[in-house]
């Protein structure tokens, strides 16, 4: 069974808690790197490096990263050596 981080701030947090869901549904192990509640002073990287870290170290086959526009967390997750993290807004893009 694949393993997938999922991590967000508050901009992303609705639609993380969505995503991890569905993954779920579909047969996926998910790993939450948190956001754990709904919290306005929280910030991506605190999220998002973490996660990256595990893609990684392979603890986690893949990742999803959520903020508000998708840029932060994208560029927060390249700063990770080994990560290549893309800014998806369709299926297209991510097919």
């Amino acid at each position: 069974m694949m393993r997938v981080g999922v991590a967000a701030d508050h901009g992303g947090f609705v639609l993380k808690e969505e995503v991890a869901m569905s993954l779920r549904a579909a047969g996926y192990e998910v790993v939450d790197f948190g956001a754990h509640q709904l919290d306005p002073a929280d910030d991506y990287p605190d999220f998002i490096i973490p996660m990256a870290r595990a893609v990684a170290a392979a603890q986690v086959e893949r990742g999803v990263a959520v903020c508000g526009s998708g840029v932060g967390a994208s560029v927060a997750a390249n700063k990770v050596a080994g990560v290549r993290a893309g800014l998806i807004h369709d299926g297209f893009s991510a097919h």
